[in-house]
């Protein structure tokens, strides 16, 4: 039909018929929260490049998950920031390390919360990369071992699933298998599968103390105009046993979020990343935009690219706002 038969204008005009038609809806149960966990107690430190988040030691945390919680958002994913570091990582496997007593303390008193831990060792060796080195490279196939070690310190710590964003090529494979040795078979795994080498860190770098000393991890992540690349990753990861694939980031990839939804059955996450979010709110800050708009607007487009799980920072905002 052609005008002025058909009038597209019709069901937008009301907010109720919006809400009717509308295709894609984000709902609380579709976000998971970052958190970042230190030592110490009582501690609650706000993140200057991360306005809105803040720092918390592990008593602290179970209060402000509760809050969370209670808001809608039903997962949370933990981010470790040790008080000692070391070449090897080491305090990120650790039985009494900060994320795995956080884990403890969060299932004890929310036993129906989604408790995800990030494997990585990038915030706890002292030089800053994701894996341990080898004459000043990082060390693949040697990381592997360490990687499998912070997985199954979290498993036992009561994690409801691991998530490594490490990109160490093999990693899901040699973590499934050690999991599955030990008893862990249930636990799923959430592979960082396309993970890119992005400007869009540096905020989480600056919350985590994570940055590398010397270099950059170009070397493992993905250069940013590789696609193809990335559903090669995903696909691989697959194989080796992934349960959910993650693309991150968000927004300067949404194309491939879509390639990626279009190609495979398992579900998929998308990482809506410090950089994303710091730039909502400096830009809200100066009046530039309005923030709950602009927020949402973000939120739908990661799921309308075909995102099922989406890892954000305003993810307790979100879920106030849809009520």
């Amino acid at each position: 039909m052609q005008y002025p038969m058909y009038r597209p204008r019709r069901l937008r005009q009301s907010a109720g018929i919006r809400r009717l038609v509308r295709e894609t809806n984000v709902r609380p149960d579709d976000l998971v929260m970052p958190l970042f966990v230190e030592e110490g107690r009582d501690v609650d430190v706000p993140i200057e490049a991360l306005p809105g988040q803040r720092r918390y030691s592990v008593d602290r945390l179970v209060k402000r998950v509760k809050e969370i919680h209670a808001a809608g958002v039903h997962g949370v994913m933990l981010f470790g920031v040790p008080a000692r570091k070391d070449a090897l990582g080491t305090g990120a496997f650790a039985k009494e390390g900060v994320v795995q007593r956080a884990a403890r303390a969060l299932k004890d008193v929310s036993p129906d919360l989604v408790v995800i831990g990030d494997v990585c060792l990038c915030g706890y060796t002292s030089h800053g990369h994701c894996g341990t080195l080898d004459r000043g490279q990082v060390d693949n196939d040697g990381t592997l071992e360490l990687l499998g070690k912070v997985a199954l310190s979290q498993a036992k710590a009561g994690v409801d699933m691991v998530a490594p964003s490490d990109m160490m090529d093999g990693r899901v494979g040699y973590i499934r298998e050690v999991l599955d040795e030990e008893g862990f078979e249930h636990i799923p795994i959430m592979s960082y599968a396309a993970k890119y080498a992005s400007a869009f860190y540096g905020p989480f770098r600056d919350a985590a103390g994570s940055a590398p000393r010397e270099g950059d991890r170009r070397g493992y992540q993905m250069d940013p105009g590789n696609a193809r690349e990335a559903l090669s990753e995903v696909l691989l990861d697959i194989d080796e046993g992934a349960d959910i694939v993650m693309v991150k980031p968000a927004l300067a990839y949404l194309d491939v979020v879509r390639m990626v939804r279009d190609e495979v059955e398992h579900p998929v996450a998308a990482y809506n990343v410090s950089g994303e979010y710091a730039m909502v709110k400096a830009a809200a800050a100066r009046g530039w935009l309005d923030e709950r708009q602009a927020m949402m607007e973000m939120l739908t487009s990661i799921k309308r690219a075909g995102a099922d799980i989406i890892l954000t920072y305003f993810a307790e905002e979100a879920a106030r706002e849809l009520g």
